[in-house]
């Protein structure tokens, strides 16, 4: 059996978060901060438990790392691993609390991110080092299982919805 690499073992974690969240019923990206090789804040999308536009995966994981440190800037050598590639608002939080390096699995695949432009930007007077693809067949999977299922579920639902209707013309 395969030896998992560093990255791997904490994008698995990752992976797990995003589980849950799917469990719930949420967009399956999760996300976790390490800090000296151990995981010490995880998250996961909620932004349709809590109707938030701002509860992404890494948003929630930097919140509890940063109540954690009891500072908005994270300590020196913190990473965040996230299933799918930020966004730009996400972008902005780990330069903002200075994350050191993001590994992310998933590619965003309509290039909205802006992923390495902002992390090499130094807007904040802070870059950030960013690797793509780590386990990303597997984080890729997870979001086209979770959307397929739902365009599924919409489309027999409208079925339904106008076959009902039709049985009571």
């Amino acid at each position: 059996m395969k030896r998992l690499t560093r990255e791997e073992k904490f994008m698995r974690a990752a992976i797990k978060a995003a589980k849950r969240g799917l469990s719930e019923g949420e967009v399956p990206i999760g996300a976790v901060v390490v800090y000296e090789d151990k995981v010490v804040a995880r998250g996961y999308n909620r932004r349709t438990k809590l109707q938030l536009a701002s509860a992404h995966a890494e948003m929630m994981a930097i919140d509890k790392a940063c109540k954690k440190f009891h500072s908005w800037r994270l300590p020196e050598n913190c990473e965040l691993y996230v299933t799918l590639e930020p966004c730009p608002m996400c972008m902005g939080a780990c330069l903002n609390a200075r994350v050191d390096k993001i590994y992310f699995g998933a590619y965003e695949q309509k290039g909205r991110s802006l992923t390495t432009e902002l992390a090499e930007a130094n807007l904040l007077n802070h870059t950030t080092i960013v690797t793509g693809g780590v386990l990303g067949q597997e984080c890729s999977s997870l979001l086209t299982e979770f959307f397929t299922s739902m365009r599924n579920k919409q489309k027999e639902e409208k079925q339904l919805k106008k076959k009902s209707t039709m049985e009571t013309e």
